[in-house]
Parts: C-alpha cells; sequence; structure tokens
C-alpha cells in the first residue's frame, strides 16, 4: 500500500483570471504545494522544469485554451502520465467530451466550493499515488526477476564451464578445438538466421545458446578409456566402436543434468542435441541413430561441419594438417552425403571468418 508522503505533493494551477488563481490557492494551500500560472505557455513551462502531481486547468484562456496545454502535456513523456482536471463555467456536454478526448480526467464546475474541490483533487492524487506505487513495485519485480534470471544464467554457464573442464582435462587437443567449433557454430547459425533459413529454429537467442552449448559436443569422452581415448595412433574398429559411444555418453549426462535443471531449459537441449547427434550424417549413414536429413536436428548439423572442418585443420599423431583449401574442399564434396546442404552453403560464403578463427585460437 502506498506510504505517506515525505513531500506535499505539488499541484500546478492555470487560469488567466487572478481571483480564480487566488481562491484555489487558498483552497489548496493547507494539503498542497501550488504553483500558479496565468496562461498556458506558462503552465508548460513550470511543468517542464519539474512536473506536478496533478493540474488544474481553466479551459477558455487568450492564446493557448485548456484543451491545447492538456494535448501538450500528454504529448510529453515527462508529464503524460500527470492528471489534469479542468476547471470551467462551460457545462457544455460537447466541451466536456473534447475535454475527455485530449486526456482529462475529470472537471470541476464554476462556481467553485471548496469541499467539492478538494474531494475531487483528493480523489485523483490517491489514485496517482496508487499508480505510481503500482509502477513502482511493477519495476522493482521487473528488476527482481532480472536480476533472478542473471543468477541462474550465471550458474548455468558455469555448470557448463566445469564440464567442459573436465573434457579438457581428459583430453589435452580439446582446449581450442573447444574454442575454434563454438565460433565456427556461432558463425554459421549468424549467416542463416540472416538469410531467414529455419525460422522455426533460428532466433538471435536461439543461435546464441546453440554457440554456448557446442562446447559441450565431445562431453561423453570423459567415460571413454584413457587407453581409446589417449591412444595415438589410429583406432582398432573395437576400439572405434567403444569411442563412438561418446555420443550417447554425453547425451545421457546432459540429460541427467535437464531434468535437474528443467527439460524445457533451451540451452541444454541444444546441448544434448550437439552431443548426441554431431556424428549423424545427411545421407543417414552417422551414428548413434542413423538419422538422415532433417530428422538431424539443426544445431547438430550445424557442429558436424565446424567438428570436421576443426578435424580435417587440426595436426594429429597419425596425420599432417590438411590446408584451409583442401578442407573446403571435402566438406563441398560431403555437400547433402555428410553435410546439410545449406550449412555447406553458409560455410562457403564464411571461409574468411573461418580462418580469421582458426588464426586467433591457433593450438599451442
Amino acid at each position: 500500500m502506498p506510504t505517506a508522503q515525505t513531500e506535499r505533493s505539488t499541484i500546478l494551477v492555470v487560469d488567466d483570471t487572478p481571483a480564480n488563481l487566488s481562491l484555489l490557492a487558498q483552497m489548496l494551500k493547507d494539503e498542497y504545494r501550488v504553483k500558479m500560472a496565468n496562461n498556458g505557455q506558462r503552465a508548460l513551462e513550470l511543468a517542464a522544469q519539474a512536473p506536478p502531481d496533478l493540474v488544474l486547468c481553466d479551459v477558455m484562456m487568450p492564446g493557448m485554451s485548456g484543451f491545447d496545454v492538456c494535448r501538450r502535456l500528454k504529448a510529453d513523456p515527462a508529464t503524460a502520465a500527470v492528471p489534469v482536471i479542468f476547471v470551467t463555467a462551460a457545462m457544455d456536454v460537447e466541451d466536456e467530451q473534447i475535454g475527455f478526448a485530449v486526456g482529462a480526467v475529470d472537471y470541476i464546475h464554476k462556481p467553485l466550493t471548496p469541499s467539492i474541490v478538494l474531494a475531487r483533487v483528493r480523489t485523483h492524487m490517491q489514485m496517482k499515488r496508487w499508480r505510481d506505487f503500482m509502477e513502482n513495485q511493477s519495476a522493482w519485480l521487473q528488476q527482481e526477476v532480472t536480476r533472478q534470471v542473471d543468477q541462474v544464467l550465471q550458474l548455468q554457464a558455469a555448470s557448463i564451464h566445469v564440464m567442459v573442464s573436465l573434457a579438457e582435462f581428459r583430453d589435452e587437443e580439446t582446449g581450442n578445438h573447444i574454442r575454434r567449433t563454438q565460433e565456427y557454430v556461432r558463425c554459421l547459425g549468424a549467416w542463416m538466421l540472416a538469410k531467414g533459413l529455419y525460422p522455426e529454429t533460428l532466433t538471435s537467442v536461439s543461435v546464441d545458446q546453440i554457440a554456448q552449448a557446442a562446447p559441450l559436443h565431445d562431453l561423453g569422452k570423459i567415460a571413454i578409456p584413457d587407453h581409446i581415448l589417449l591412444k595415438p595412433g589410429r583406432l582398432t574398429p573395437d576400439e572405434f566402436e567403444i569411442m563412438k559411444t561418446h555420443a550417447t555418453r554425453g547425451y545421457e549426462i546432459l540429460e541427467q543434468a535437464r531434468k535437474s535443471m528443467g527439460r524445457d531449459n533451451p540451452l541444454l537441449l541444444f546441448a544434448s542435441e550437439i552431443t548426441r547427434h554431431h556424428h549423424e550424417r545427411w545421407d543417414g549413414s552417422g551414428y548413434p541413430d542413423a538419422l538422415s536429413g532433417e530428422a538431424i536436428p539443426l544445431s547438430a548439423r550445424l557442429m558436424a561441419v565446424a567438428d570436421v572442418y576443426d578435424a580435417l585443420r587440426s595436426a594429429r599423431p597419425y596425420k599432417e594438417p590438411f590446408t584451409h583449401q583442401a578442407a573446403v574442399a571435402l566438406i563441398m564434396e560431403g555437400s547433402g552425403t555428410h553435410f546439410d546442404p545449406s550449412a555447406v552453403e553458409a560455410f562457403v560464403a564464411l571461409q574468411g571468418d573461418f580462418v580469421e578463427i582458426a588464426s586467433r585460437f591457433v593450438d599451442d
């Protein structure tokens, strides 16, 4: 409920007749701080200097009418919320309709009766205090919601960082690979968004969430035995089958996190999609679920291009790094078989960005 005012509320009285100004000031001075203006222009100047809590305004004034004063007050964001009560001797219904149409909240008719003037003013001042109170409460609640959301996002980011750090700790080669692929995915998603592709999935928010989720794509490798994960040479077919389980193992870890944090968490949903499906192929020959085409989540299709490009460009104990041109040629060759053609189109258009990202996060 609104608290008592520490200062008296201010009422601006506007009338071209000095006697009326004096009379209204005498009626109001015991309860309110009164400012007076003898014309519309002076009223607007006073309101601009310090918006009053309420305006009592004559209608028929030379130069600028009360209707014009009200229109100007309502057009200015600083004074738009200030209640305006017209004080007039006119009893014309059409005039009253005009007054309400330009934004007035009430009429007080002359000759003035002190008890009626004070009652009307008190009523509208109380209504204004309630409105101000509710607006302040709404602003506070919005700030509190924003603060709580920020805390959740910080906790979410910290949790992802911990999980990514675990993967990096197990596999020394993953650090800059994670950073590069995250930026590759961000670029691909932003390009598709700008082209209007996949509008049901891509927004500026979801592109950022997909990029935030991308570092978790190999989280499941923490469950792969060291003799396979850290093997310096090529894996045997049996070892490769075990290595392939990192997709489902990572997915299972993230699904447990989703159960704890809420299954509607979009970032964790994208992370689960990417982790399980970034080794699927457009033609259905990938793993673990042999999905094909658009049955593969878009986030995972973007990750597939980013992951393969980075793998091709990186040195391994069993291979030299490919040149950028050779990597581009292989990815273009895989369009429609390994990769989503639209993701390859985005990749080809963004070659310069990929080169810049690779140089920025070069392996030590």
